[in-house]
C-alpha cells in the first residue's frame, strides 16, 4: 500500500434546499482539488442540502436516497478522476431520516455514516440518530473513519475508530457562531491522543441566521497542523500525510528510557464506567 496521501478539505457554503446548484459545486470542487493531486476530499456536513431547516417535514422534501441519482454522479466523477471524496446530505430511509456523510471512491459507494450523536441545533433537532456503530473503511489511500460534527466532542468516536485501525479520520462539520474552541483545541487533541491524521471540513457563511465559522483544518498524527482554512471565504486547503506515521504508535524520545504507546498503554479493565448510561455518584 502506498505511504503518502494527499489530503484536500472544500470549506464552501452550501445553499439550503438548493441540491443541484450545491452538487453541482461539490462536483466542481472535486475536479479543482484532484487537479491539485488530491487523493482524499472532504466536504462539510449537509453540503448538498443545506443544514437550518424549521422541520422534519421541510427537510424531508430535500433528503437524499442512498444509493441514489446524487451519489450516481458523485461515483461517476471520483470514477473518471481516481479519487475519494467524503460528502455531507441529509438521507431518507423509508420513515427514518439521518444526518449522514458519504465515502465514495473509484468503484462507487464504499460506505456511509450516520451521525450519532445529535445536538439540539438546525436539522438534528427533527431527525433520527444513527443507528449503526462507528465503522472503518480500508480503501487505497489508507483506512478511514467517519463522524461528523458534534461526534467529535465525544472522545470514544475516535478512540473506538482509532481501535478499527483508521490512519485517517474525516470530520465534514458545521460550526456555527461560538464553536471556535472546537476548531483550535479539540481537532489537535483527537489527533494527538490518537496518533491518527484527522481532516475537519467545515462551511462558511450564513444560514437562516446562523453564521458558519469556517476555519477547516488538516491535522496529523502528532497533532501538529498541517494546513488551515480562513473564517470567512470558499477555499481549498491541503496536505499530504504519512500513512506509516500514523500506524506508528509507539512513540520514542530515547528507547528504553522515555517511550509512549497512547493505544497499548491503554487499562481497559479500569474504564467500564465510559459504557454505563446515566450518571454514577462518586463513590467514598
Amino acid at each position: 500500500m502506498r505511504d503518502k496521501v494527499k489530503i484536500a478539505a472544500v470549506q464552501m457554503d452550501p445553499k439550503i434546499m438548493g441540491n443541484r446548484d450545491n452538487l453541482d459545486k461539490v462536483l466542481l470542487e472535486t475536479r479543482t482539488a484532484a487537479s491539485n493531486g488530491a487523493d482524499l476530499i472532504v466536504f462539510p456536513e449537509c453540503a448538498l442540502t443545506g443544514y437550518v431547516f424549521a422541520s422534519r417535514e421541510e427537510a424531508i422534501p430535500f433528503m437524499e436516497t442512498i444509493p441514489g441519482p446524487s451519489i450516481d454522479e458523485l461515483a461517476t466523477c471520483c470514477q473518471e478522476l481516481g479519487v475519494h471524496i467524503i460528502a455531507g446530505l441529509l438521507e431518507r430511509d423509508g420513515d427514518r431520516c439521518f444526518n449522514t456523510a458519504v465515502l465514495i471512491g473509484p468503484r462507487g459507494l464504499v460506505g456511509k455514516y450516520r451521525k450519532n450523536h445529535l445536538p439540539l441545533l438546525g436539522i438534528d433537532r427533527f431527525i433520527d440518530p444513527g443507528d449503526k456503530p462507528f465503522q472503518v473503511y480500508k480503501t487505497p489511500i489508507g483506512n478511514i473513519g467517519i463522524h461528523i460534527c458534534y461526534d467529535c466532542n465525544f472522545p470514544e468516536s475516535a478512540r473506538v475508530m482509532t481501535l478499527l485501525g483508521a490512519d485517517i479520520l474525516a470530520l465534514p462539520t458545521n460550526w456555527p457562531e461560538g464553536r471556535g474552541k472546537i476548531a483550535k483545541y479539540v481537532i489537535n487533541t483527537r489527533a494527538y491522543e490518537n496518533k491518527v491524521h484527522l481532516v475537519a471540513a467545515d462551511r462558511i457563511g450564513r444560514e437562516r441566521g446562523v453564521r458558519f465559522i469556517g476555519l477547516s483544518k488538516i491535522v496529523d498524527a502528532w497533532g501538529d497542523i498541517l494546513a488551515k482554512g480562513s473564517s470567512d471565504n470558499e477555499e481549498i486547503i491541503y496536505a499530504e500525510v504519512s500513512l506509516a506515521e500514523a500506524r506508528q504508535k509507539r512513540i520514542i524520545f530515547k528507547a528504553g528510557e522515555f517511550e509512549l504507546d497512547f493505544i497499548n498503554h491503554r487499562r481497559p479493565e479500569l474504564y467500564g464506567e465510559i459504557t454505563e448510561t446515566g450518571r454514577s455518584e462518586p463513590k467514598n
